[in-house]
């Protein structure tokens, strides 16, 4: 199992339409935690994997977790995303995260890309914070 954080901007990216804040997402969770979501490259993701969502904005903190239900694949429909992958919320971690965000800082983060592995030291953090 590999744990990655995902970047969400709620300037710039939306989930099911609607904006990707903490509120968004913890609504999300609680009503329709099923998700598919873009990915710029095929990362090696696989079933059983964690998404720990960093929101940019307007705090720069960790709100929300998901698993990853399938690996990457790539979108035949729209060539302007070259992969989607599956995945569900897990809605009681969400909750506690929502309460009580993981930093930025917490999480030793320096220079972020939209997709990046857990760093170990980070990993304790999260799982306390989330509850899992």
């Amino acid at each position: 199992m590999a744990d990655w954080i995902y970047i969400l901007d709620p300037r710039k990216d939306t989930l099911d339409g609607e904006p990707s804040d903490k509120e968004s997402m913890l609504q999300l969770a609680e009503e329709e935690p099923e998700l598919e979501l873009w990915l710029s490259r095929r990362y090696r993701m696989a079933p059983g994997d964690r998404l720990w969502f960093l929101f940019a904005r307007p705090q720069s903190e960790v709100a929300a977790v998901a698993g990853v239900d399938e690996e990457p694949r790539a979108d035949d429909e729209d060539p302007d995303v070259p992969f989607l992958v599956p995945v569900t919320l897990v809605t009681e971690a969400t909750k506690a995260l929502y309460r009580d965000p993981v930093s930025r800082e917490e999480l030793g983060l320096g220079q972020v890309r939209s997709v990046q592995k857990v760093k170990p030291e980070a990993l304790s953090v999260l799982l306390t914070r989330a509850g899992l």
